[in-house]
Parts: structure tokens; C-alpha cells; sequence
């Protein structure tokens, strides 16, 4: 009969083992039968430490990712709840957790609404039951807001106590479940189909997105939150609670009660007296005068500087990319999805090593053209000093036609800003 392993560091250990032949191909159901045999228990820290080390180890953040569905099932019977402290309504944990709750319901509310489409008959075309599905899709897409408040306000602070590994392949679950509900989307955008043609995209497209959202969920519950809660300091959540409102809440808002700690210490960004100016070789400005610069600008700036360190962001009234004061001081590379993380990489190194000194892409993003240009940053001497992103967007300088040669102010424009 096996002993069961009590120890902490044998725990992971074992279960890190265990995952391995996982990934080399063993039977889910084997491994399973194997580590409850060994390990009678375990809580989100220690999943968190296994995957950490797994990646520590070498194996790629993605390979993790796509295993991650198969790791949470094997380790489900053993993943216990922590008795967890009251908390008071409106902590960003409270918050995050109503959230849940509502996608939850939303993703309810979703499969109550496919379940008319699927008993029409073949041959019609739904009218009010297609309708009430797309009303549901329209919720759940709230998700984007709890996603992001979490991928660059949780995150950071997770990454400040070494937590790096099991955020890297939660944000690539969260691109996953982007992608299926986006598929969603543009399957529910069909127009003038048939019942039959719709259900055979309640299996092979919704229902895997459903899935997707409740997965999610229950990572966050049971793994990422607990995680959190355990790691991070009440000055941190407080900081996660200021900085929420520029991403928004997802389905429902947060709870009064919450009051974070007032800070004791002097704040990240130092400022530099009033009346002084700052020197430059065609001029010289006040810190008052630069910031409202920058803020003026009709571009969003971002620099991260040669140790790969957000450093600073401009705070102009239209951002295309919501900022928060979260992300100074952090890795750049842990600001982007990992999809992507190779290509800010490539930028950084062709920089530093002088190959090359722009780059730039555009995309469409929430139905506007944007424009984003990254440059070197050098000193005099052709030292680099970092990297400035620009974003830009140029929907309206794409529409224009003709030409402007008299004085016009855009009123409308003005009074919206």
C-alpha cells in the first residue's frame, strides 16, 4: 500500500512526475489512479509552485497551456477549498468572484437559449429564437472587461512575488477562450440559416466555448484566486481596486464596504518639484508643462527601458490600450499575451543589437484602424536606451478627403473629449 506523501516540497515534486508523463503521453486515467495513491490532498499554491518549476525546468509555456484542461482534471479530486478570511464586500476578490457568478449565469442563460433553436425543425430558419441567443452572446462578451482587469492588474502584482509562470499560461487560456467565443460571434452573424445548419453549430462551436468560460472559472476559483489572496498584500489590492475602473467590471459592479489601505509611503512615480525646468539643447519646459504635452498628444506613448521595464505611459483622454500604473516596473514581456511574446522579443533584440531601428504594424480593433510603431530609443553615443511604443488611431485621418484650408473646429469632437 503507498504511503501518502505530507510533505510540501514531496507534494509538488510528485505531482510535477506525475504531469510529466502526462505530457509524454500516459493515460489521463492512469495518472489520475496514480496520484491519488500518493498525494491526499493539495491547495492552489502548490499547483502554482508545480507549474512554475515545470517551466523553470524548460518545458514551454505553451506546452503547459495546452495541457492545462487535462491538468485541472486529474487534479481536481485532489485540489482542496482553503478556509479563506471574511472579505469585505467590494475587494477586488469579492468583485472577481460576482463575476463568476454572473458569467456563469450568462453561460445558463446561453444554453436555455440554444435549447429552442434546437427543437425547430430542420427546414426553418429561427427567427425570436436566434434572437435571444444573440442577446445572451452580447452578455457573456462582458467578459473581456474581467479578463483584462485580471491579465494586467492581477498579474502584475502576482509577478512581484515570483509568480510568473501559472499567469503566462492563464493568459493563454484566456486567448483561447477568446477565440472560441469570437468564433461564436461570427457564426451567431450568419444570416438566413437553417435549423438544421444552426445545430450543428451548437456542439461544434458554442458548446465548446461555454465549456471554455466555465473551465476559466473554475481555475480562477479554485486555483488563481486562492493563489492570489495568499500572495499579495492589502497596499497591492488596494492598488488593484484604484486602478479597476479604467477596464470596467464585467455584468455587475462592485460592492460598497471595500476601503483600501491609505498608502504610507511616498508614491512609485517620484515627482520632481514644481518650479523647476528640465533642460533640453533646443529649450527647456516644466514637469507641469511636459506632462500636459504628452497628454495632448493624439498618440498614446509607452516606454520601456534597456533592462526591458515599463517605465512610463502617457495618459491622453482617448487611449486606444488601457494602462495602468500596475504595469511600471514590469517586464514588458509579462505585459503581452504569450502568442505574442516571441515577437516582442525579436523587436527588443534587433534593437539592442542595433539591426534595426523601427517597427511597425496595424490592425482594426474594436472597429477603429490603429497604428503601432515601435522605435529604438539611443543616446548621443548610439547607446540604446530602451524602446518607444506609439499608438495611433487613424480612423479619422483615413476618411479624410479633399482639403481643410480654412479655420473649423470639430465641435462635436471637442465636446466629447
Amino acid at each position: 500500500m503507498s504511503e501518502l506523501i505530507n510533505n510540501r516540497t514531496h507534494r509538488i515534486q510528485t505531482m510535477k512526475e506525475i504531469i510529466r508523463h502526462l505530457h509524454q503521453g500516459k493515460a489521463p486515467d492512469q495518472v489520475r489512479d496514480q496520484l491519488r495513491q500518493l498525494v491526499r490532498e493539495t491547495d492552489a499554491s502548490e499547483i502554482a509552485a508545480m507549474e512554475q518549476q515545470l517551466i523553470s525546468e524548460g518545458m514551454r509555456v505553451e506546452e503547459v497551456q495546452s495541457m492545462c484542461d487535462m491538468h485541472t482534471s486529474v487534479l481536481r479530486e485532489i485540489l482542496i477549498q482553503p478556509i479563506e478570511a471574511p472579505l469585505a464586500p467590494g475587494h477586488p476578490v469579492d468583485t472577481f468572484r460576482r463575476e463568476n457568478v454572473a458569467l456563469g449565469e450568462a453561460v445558463g442563460r446561453m444554453r436555455a437559449a440554444m435549447r429552442p433553436v434546437a427543437a425547430l425543425p430542420d427546414a426553418a430558419v429561427p427567427g425570436a429564437e436566434l434572437a435571444a441567443w444573440r442577446q445572451t452572446y452580447n452578455d457573456l462578451m462582458d467578459i473581456e472587461k474581467h479578463y483584462q482587469r485580471k491579465e494586467h492588474l492581477l498579474f502584475a502584482c502576482l509577478e512581484r512575488h515570483g509568480i510568473t509562470g501559472p499567469s503566462k499560461v492563464m493568459w493563454g487560456k484566456d486567448d483561447e477562450v477568446r477565440a472560441l467565443l469570437k468564433a461564436l460571434g461570427e457564426a451567431l452573424g450568419a444570416q438566413g440559416a437553417t435549423a438544421a445548419e444552426w445545430k450543428l453549430v451548437l456542439p461544434t462551436v458554442a458548446e465548446p466555448a461555454l465549456v471554455a468560460v466555465e473551465e476559466m472559472i473554475y481555475k480562477e476559483e479554485r486555483v488563481l484566486l486562492p493563489m492570489a489572496q495568499n500572495a499579495l498584500t492589502e497596499e497591492e489590492w488596494g492598488e488593484i481596486w484604484q486602478q479597476s475602473p479604467r477596464y470596467g467590471y464585467c455584468l455587475v459592479e462592485p460592492r460598497p464596504g471595500y476601503q483600501p489601505p491609505q498608502p504610507t509611503g511616498p508614491d512609485k512615480v517620484a515627482a520632481v518639484a514644481a518650479n523647476e525646468s528640465l533642460l533640453f539643447p533646443t529649450g527647456a519646459m516644466t514637469p507641469e508643462q511636459i506632462r500636459g504635452l504628452f497628454g495632448a498628444l493624439p498618440v498614446d506613448l509607452t516606454f520601456v527601458d534597456a533592462d526591458d521595464r515599463v517605465r512610463y505611459f502617457s495618459e491622453g483622454p482617448d487611449r486606444v490600450f488601457a494602462r495602468s500604473k500596475a504595469i511600471l516596473g514590469r517586464k514588458v514581456q509579462h505585459c503581452h499575451p504569450p502568442k505574442s511574446v516571441h515577437i516582442v522579443e525579436q523587436i527588443l533584440d534587433d534593437f539592442k543589437n542595433g539591426r534595426h531601428t523601427v517597427a511597425e504594424f496595424w490592425i482594426t480593433f474594436q472597429g477603429r484602424f490603429v497604428h503601432i510603431r515601435y522605435f529604438a530609443v539611443r543616446s548621443e553615443s548610439g547607446a540604446y536606451l530602451g524602446t518607444l511604443e506609439v499608438t495611433q488611431d487613424l480612423t479619422r485621418l483615413r476618411a479624410l478627403e479633399g482639403e481643410r484650408r480654412l479655420l473649423e473646429y470639430d465641435e462635436a469632437k471637442e465636446k466629447a473629449a
